[in-house]
């Protein structure tokens, strides 16, 4: 069997300086050589070259497993054990994997014993794999070069599973030409933070990132402000990743600039980030914000800000999500497919440097601009349009006009069904910690910034807004609050 790039590569960094750290995790290291026993334990298991389902959590055993299965050539499909027992145990059934890979809770709880599938748990990094044999034999199937089978994010409906091949995730985490690109000789020193869900291919590409470049990392269970400003000022990073979500949670608290002194940049990406809280938290901190635009079809990002650029053209380009990147190629159509000149609004089509130079234009569900310079302004979602009475509402313009009130910590919105205008948005808002707003209050401030057809019909008010492992809204239990809530205002 030919080894990939990206499998040549884990190797060759499990191999340098088996003393030196690689993971921190619960405030200690775990170092490369342990994870490279790890690793080599998930490798040697019969069948990690197929199809492994992984029970995936934020823990470095998981990272082992992560690795394991890539090293050797197999199929990661990526189980989220967070989404619901019953959603999870029917996922499971339906995939009929022939080795799925979990902790000895997840296995206990979500997986039922079938008759095809060989389980393997893991109790900790240090322990061997314990496996289960099936009560008859699995059908192995081969892995025909998929690297992840990973499950989006779910936020418009159901999650489904994207395939990403050896090819596009080397691409993404090695460059355009990964089988050159030349491989570390020493761990860099340098410390980076991990804490978006390995469930999500931010995790995923995070993690790989940090392996592949021999970056020692620290891996969060979740973004929790606590621990997360803790690994800022132990580590002293000079770049941090946060979804806006999480950005949001660090500009309203009570952080100040001695307490990200080190940070140079954030990168925020997977869900929009309005200009207003991207200048907010320049204004607070004095780090810039570079978003970007990805997907988990793409195998990662394909438009993005650099520091120079935002530097030079923030201030002319506000609220774009950069230009194009990576290689990749992006246009803008009407609804028959005719390519739209500069700053016209249509369709977003994307050709990503991760499919490599032969790939198709893939048509994207999202609204868009691209102006004369190639920036791109996403300016909704044309699957969420709600057309109120005839009147089309963009949900993202109402969401970013909620989250600019100082007692909105965030906020999504949905169509609820209306007798006469067919269908009105509908808000769900959770309110900044400490801070008590109203409807009224809140509609009142949108009276200056939106069209009277895009006041949300209905605001629910909630404790923590739902949310998807990637940070997004999670859009089908805000359609729930919003019929639960209905006739009340």
């Amino acid at each position: 069997m030919t080894t990939h790039a990206l499998s040549a590569r884990i190797a060759a960094v499990l191999a340098l300086a088996p003393d030196s750290p690689m993971v921190e995790f619960d405030d200690a290291w775990v170092s490369r050589g342990r994870m490279r026993d790890a690793v080599r334990r998930i490798a040697s298991t019969p069948g990690a070259d197929g199809e492994v389902g992984i029970l995936l959590r934020n823990r470095p055993e998981f990272v082992a497993a992560l690795l394991g299965v890539l090293a050797v050539g197999g199929t990661v499909v990526v189980i989220n054990p967070a989404r619901g027992d019953d959603r999870t145990r029917a996922d499971i059934a339906a995939l009929r994997l022939p080795l799925i890979i979990g902790g000895p809770d997840d296995l206990r709880a979500l997986v039922a014993p079938l008759p095809g599938t060989v389980t393997v748990e893991l109790s900790g990094l240090d322990a061997e794999p314990h496996l289960i044999p099936a009560t008859v034999g699995p059908e192995l199937r081969d892995s025909t070069g998929v690297a992840v089978r990973m499950l989006t994010s779910g936020t418009t409906g159901p999650p489904k599973r994207i395939d990403l091949t050896y090819d596009m995730l080397a691409r993404s985490v090695l460059g355009p030409d990964a089988n050159r690109a030349p491989a570390p000789t020493r761990p860099r020193t340098g410390v980076a933070i991990v804490n978006a869900p390995l469930v999500h291919i931010g995790g995923v590409f995070r993690a790989l990132q940090c392996v592949t470049e021999a970056r020692p990392f620290v891996l969060l269970p979740r973004f929790e402000l606590d621990r997360w400003i803790a690994a800022v000022r132990t580590h002293r990073p000079r770049a941090v990743s946060l979804v806006p979500a999480a950005l949001r949670t660090v500009l309203h608290s009570d952080l100040g600039r001695e307490d990200l002194a080190s940070i140079e940049v954030v990168t925020s990406g997977t869900a929009p980030l309005s200009a207003d809280d991207a200048d907010a938290f320049h204004d607070k901190f004095g780090i810039p914000v570079l978003t970007s635009y990805a997907a988990t079809e793409f195998g990662g990002g394909v438009a993005g800000w650099t520091l120079p650029e935002h530097r030079r053209y923030w201030q002319t380009k506000r609220g774009s999500v950069g230009r194009a990147s990576g290689g990749a190629r992006l246009r803008v159509v009407d609804d028959d497919g005719a390519v739209l000149p500069a700053d016209r609004p249509g369709l977003l089509e994307v050709k990503p440097g991760q499919l490599g130079p032969k790939s198709e234009w893939i048509r994207t569900t999202d609204l868009a601009r691209i102006d004369e310079d190639g920036f791109v302004w996403i300016l909704g979602r044309a699957d969420q349009a709600i057309i109120r009475g005839g009147f089309k509402v963009l949900p993202d313009d109402v969401r970013a006009a909620l989250e600019q009130h100082p007692g909105v910590d965030g906020a999504a919105v949905v169509a609820a069904p209306h007798d006469r205008l067919g269908e009105v948005p509908c808000a769900v808002v959770e309110p900044r910690n400490g801070v008590t707003v109203t409807s009224d209050e809140l509609v009142e401030f949108l009276r200056t910034r939106l069209a009277p057809y895009e006041i949300p019909a209905r605001i629910v008010f909630v404790g923590a807004l739902p949310r998807t492992p990637s940070g997004k809204a999670d859009l089908g239990v805000v359609r729930a609050l919003v019929r639960e809530s209905s006739g009340n205002t």
